[in-house]
């Protein structure tokens, strides 16, 4: 960490908002003029609207991530959290991965924290879900799936087959229903290349609260996609609730039980619990409670967007809030950017106003809905290219949309990769195996060899008494 007189613009988060804000202020920033340092627990941003693809093994994970120091070189990028901020002093305090905490004075504080699972008093849940919030999760639910085949395919037990191929979704917003769309779709043509298994064997099970799927894509685009889904053999469960999942025994409100290998949770997000300890005020659902400039309410060198803020959705009306998604995260981060410079040299602040030009998802291959501008619906192929051509103009830096372009372009002539790379959960797993042995030997070897020269003085002194 570099030490420096000039003002500091504290980042606190690397995703969507705080990569692009950060951007945005080291292209408008005069050279010399301040310090932006950007601090996250991971060294990169994910793209999370892709997590659906890359578990589906449609796009590969290293192309859905962006190296934040990479795109940032300007600016100092640490990996670590921020636990607690100081306003009164303008200090946080940063625990970084190993070693001690310390102190960072700030002038200028962004706050993008974004948002984590919204998770509920589950029993089993905990131990038995898989989030799809980060890369790792979308990697690990992609081969843990091709695991179940493999286990279906090889074992005689009819229940443990039973077992491993059941697949419980829960949450039908977009993350849930394009998730369960992808790992369907994939299952569907890795069971092609097993001899005992086939998809008439798999159970599908997608769990919603609410009385409809999709709701960002409106009513009657939410009823096609539930049809599409109920087409393709997959179990759509509406206005209940997954109550238990010990043992990874499901238990639905509405009665039905069933047992399944494989539990995903993707039923909505909340603020980030760390804004409690930044000092900030916060809405009824925790968000930070900003202005329409994206200021902090009650601190003028303090700003927030995306998912961990109330942001007033102006295009909309009077009591209306923007809602967390990828197209108003990147539109606010260059207002945030522009104002953060403004509020440095003591220029007005803009407002954010920003009409949704609408909403696309993808269920697979060639499948998926979109609502464009608010009026125009498309479902199926001609949907699913509107998803993907939204999507791969929006993902961060050229580097990236080349290569996922390019994904997308080797997909269409070579067959899908059904590869499960199990191991990566484990992998000093055979090492271990190989080595522990052959230790455990050796320190019984060392133990038994100072076993005996602490007799043998004994023996000695024996003898010559």
């Amino acid at each position: 960490m570099s030490t420096t007189e000039r003002p500091r613009i504290l980042v606190v988060g690397g995703g969507y908002v705080g990569l692009y804000a950060a951007r945005r202020i080291l292209k408008k920033m005069r050279f010399g003029e301040a310090t932006v340092t950007v601090v996250d627990p991971r060294s990169y941003m994910t793209y999370q609207p892709f997590l659906p693809e890359a578990a589906a093994g449609s796009i590969s994970p290293r192309h859905v991530v962006v190296p934040l120091r990479r795109v940032l070189p300007k600016a100092e990028v640490l990996t670590g959290r921020v636990t607690t901020v100081d306003q009164d002093r303008k200090v946080a305090t940063i625990e970084p991965i190993v070693g001690e905490a310390y102190e960072l004075p700030f002038d200028y504080l962004v706050v993008a924290l974004g948002a984590v699972s919204r998770t509920f008093p589950i029993p089993g849940l905990a131990e038995n879900g898989i989030g799809m919030k980060g890369v790792e999760e979308a990697v690990d639910l992609r081969n843990h799936v091709l695991e179940q085949l493999d286990l279906a395919d090889s074992t005689t037990d009819e229940d443990l087959r039973r077992k491993a191929l059941t697949f419980v979704f829960v949450g039908g917003g977009f993350a849930g229903a394009e998730t369960i769309g992808e790992v369907e779709d994939m299952a569907r043509d890795a069971c092609r290349y097993y001899t005992n298994v086939k998809r008439e064997d798999m159970r599908f099970v997608l769990v919603e609260a609410a009385n409809r799927i999709l709701p960002e894509v409106g009513p009657e685009l939410g009823k096609w996609g539930l049809e599409h889904l109920r087409e393709r053999g997959i179990e759509v469960h509406l206005e209940t609730s997954m109550t238990s999942a010990v043992d990874k025994h499901v238990v639905l409100a509405n009665g039905l039980e069933v047992d399944a290998s494989t539990i995903v949770w993707t039923a909505g997000v909340k603020p980030n619990p760390a804004l409690a300890n930044f000092g900030l005020p916060l809405g009824p659902r925790g968000h930070v409670d900003t202005q329409p400039t994206l200021q902090v309410k009650g601190l003028d060198y303090v700003w927030s967007a995306g998912d961990n803020a109330q942001v007033p959705d102006l295009a909309t009306g009077e009591g209306a809030w923007c809602p967390p998604n990828a197209q108003h995260a990147l539109r606010q981060a260059k207002v945030l950017g522009d104002n953060v410079v403004s509020g440095m040299r003591g220029f007005p602040q803009h407002e954010y106003r920003h009409k949704n030009m609408g909403a696309v998802a993808g269920l697979g291959l060639h499948k998926g809905v979109a609502l464009l501008f608010g009026k125009i619906k498309l479902k199926g192929r001609l949907a699913w290219y509107c998803h993907r051509g939204y999507h791969g103009m929006a993902v961060p830096t050229f580097n990236r949309k080349f290569r996922v372009l390019a994904d997308w372009t080797l997909a269409a002539v070579l067959k899908r990769d059904v590869v499960a790379l199990g191991a990566l959960e484990n992998p000093r797993g055979e090492f271990y195996s190989a080595a522990a042995p052959v230790t455990a030997a050796a320190a019984a070897a060392a133990k038994a060899k100072a076993e005996a020269a602490a007799k043998a003085p004994e023996v000695e002194t024996a003898a010559s008494a």
